[in-house]
Order: C-alpha cells, then structure tokens, then sequence
C-alpha cells in the first residue's frame, strides 16, 4: 500500500527495478518517497506473485483519517490511515476478514484544515471556478439566485487581479452538499451569459491559484 502522489513501489514495479520519481505529492510524509529502499524492494520482488500492491488517493486518506477519529476516537497521521484507505480498492470476497494495521498518531492539528480540503475534493463536495463578472449591477445577485443551487455554499470568494474596465474574475469554490450537484451546477454556469470556468484538481492552475 503507497500513496498515490509518490508511488515509488509502482514506479519500481514496473520498470523491474528502483526508479526515482522526479516529484511527489509529500501530504502521507511517512510513506512519500521519490525512490523505494533497496530492502523494501527485495522483499516485495521476492513475494511479488503473492502480494497485491495498491495506491490510495491522498484525498480519500484524509476522508479516511476524519471517519477513523469521528467514528472510533483514533487520532492517525497519513500514513497510519493508509492501510484502511487500501481497503476500498482491495478485491474482497463477501465474509471475508481484513486486517488493517493502524500505526503512528503523530498528526498535527494544524493539518486539519488541510485534511478537510483534500476529503473533501477527493468526495466531490468541494469545486472552484473563476467566475469573470461583468461590471455592471445586479450580476452577483444572478451568479447567487440563478446558477447556485440552494444547498451550494460558497466557501471562497476572492476577486483576482483586475485587467479590465468590463470584467472582473473571480476565485469561487462552492461546497456541494452531494456530489450529484455537480453536473446540475456546471449545466447552469454553461447557460448562464456569465463566463464560468472550473479549476480541475491536479493542474498547474489549480495548485497555483487554490493550493497556493
């Protein structure tokens, strides 16, 4: 089991031997290696027809660290949620037992934030677009009683450098209450005059503009 944003033991897995990633997502520190050890790679190699590797979205990690200490008390950093993340992708037959080993609480309380962004977005709940609003009145209103849904929050609102004299873009990220308001959403910003644009996760835009 390895996190998806540095997985060195897939990388390795399929070149046949160490290779190193030239970036990585360091979110699960405990797991995040740009290159697998050599130990760890001889023991994986020598078992590989009887070991399943999996990696786990650093976003569905982070759900799983919320669900572990809303639901069972237990306070695990990245990497001690891991395991359980795996089990969502793991083939099991029905009856069947897992065992998850949970190890290492070191986490702290500073990432909260952090950990709620990235559950959230990994569940679908969290978008952001740049909204570029005419300069004239009343199109706030319109972007509030016409394109968002009635359980859409706005949860940011910053209006960006201006370039021009007739519009104004703006960085919105919404919180859906299901994931399934998405599409609905996305259809109403497409049929509205106001130019709406989301931000997908994962591109240089993105990570620049809402992680930075």
């Amino acid at each position: 089991m390895e996190p998806k944003g540095a997985a060195s033991l897939g990388a390795a897995s399929a070149a046949g031997e160490p290779v190193t990633l030239e970036t990585i997502d360091p979110f699960v520190d405990g797991a995040a290696v740009k290159r697998i050890g050599a130990i760890p790679w001889q023991i994986f190699n020598g078992h590989r027809d009887a070991t399943a590797l999996f990696s786990a979205d650093e976003g569905a990690v982070c759900t799983e660290m919320l669900g572990l200490y809303q639901n069972e008390g237990i306070i695990a950093e990245p990497a001690g949620a891991l395991s359980v993340a795996g089990l969502g992708l793991a083939d099991l037959a029905p009856g069947s037992t897992a065992v998850c080993i949970i190890s290492g609480g070191n986490n702290d309380v500073l990432r909260y934030a952090e950990v709620m962004e990235r559950s959230l977005v990994h569940r679908g709940l969290r978008h952001y677009f740049l909204v570029n609003f005419p300069q004239e009145a009343g199109q706030l209103r319109h972007f509030l009683n016409d394109i968002l849904g009635g359980e859409d929050d706005i949860v940011l609102f910053e209006y960006l450098k201006k370039n021009n004299r007739e519009t104004g873009a703006a960085l919105v990220g919404i919180e859906l209450a299901r994931a399934g308001d998405l599409e609905p959403l996305l259809g109403r910003m497409e049929a509205s005059p106001l130019g709406c644009r989301r931000l997908e996760p994962g591109t240089p835009e993105y990570d620049f503009i809402v992680a930075g």
